[in-house]
């Protein structure tokens, strides 16, 4: 069980502010959680569990995309046939 000096400690670590009025908040919806944990922790799996899976999207449709030249007309600076992009560091 976690106790209300616990999540002071962990919000520290995490270097968020939480007050003294949110500590019995935090604790309870914490402990909430460890216990679920609980729960899927008592659920039974192993291998020979079938999964079958299936795509519950839609289908993929292929379509006309633009040309080239039209897509290099909304780009500020073409480069080459490409549009170039800002660096990244």
């Amino acid at each position: 069980m976690v106790t209300k000096e616990d999540v002071a400690h962990i919000a520290t670590i995490a270097d968020i502010g939480v007050d003294d009025s949110e500590l019995e908040l935090f604790t309870g919806q914490f402990n909430a959680i460890l216990e679920y944990f609980g729960v899927l922790d008592s659920v039974e799996g192993g291998a020979d569990a079938v999964h079958s899976r299936t795509n519950v999207f839609r289908e993929d449709l292929v379509k006309p995309s633009l040309l080239n030249d039209e897509v290099l007309m909304n780009a500020q600076d073409p480069e080459d046939g490409f549009i170039r992009a800002p660096r990244v560091i």
